[in-house]
């Protein structure tokens, strides 16, 4: 009976969660400004007049290269914490940190793979 509670108290949370996200957006609506015209509707680029239509195509290569280097970028802050207290930390540490460089590895080998990594 004690672990119902638990779950009851979780569920009351997550209701309470989204219950105060719907109500912020349905208040943001209400009380928001709404008049549109055409010079707010039109794109806006750099405090310069748009030059032909704003739906172009954009080589998602260059997000997904920016992902990755966001990946390796944290790695590169989880290895620094972990090297300066190796000694305290043990074996059970070492092991966790080659698991996760192989996991890091092997997305980095499949990226490379797929042609993620070439620069167009």
């Amino acid at each position: 009976m004690e672990d119902m509670d638990q779950y009851l108290a979780v569920l009351i949370f997550l209701l309470v969660g989204i219950g105060i996200v719907l109500f912020t957006f349905f208040f943001a609506r209400l009380i928001r400004p709404h008049n549109p015209y055409k010079a707010k509707n039109q794109t806006y680029e750099c405090a310069e007049t748009p030059v032909g239509d704003s739906w172009v195509k954009f080589n998602n290569h260059f997000y997904i290269f920016a992902l990755i280097f966001v990946i390796f970028d944290v790695e590169a802050v989880f290895l620094f914490p972990w090297a300066v207290a190796f000694g305290q930390l043990g074996l059970f540490a070492l092991v966790e940190m080659i698991i996760f460089i192989a996991i890091l590895v092997f997305g980095l080998f499949y990226a490379w793979k797929k042609g993620v990594l070439k620069w167009v």
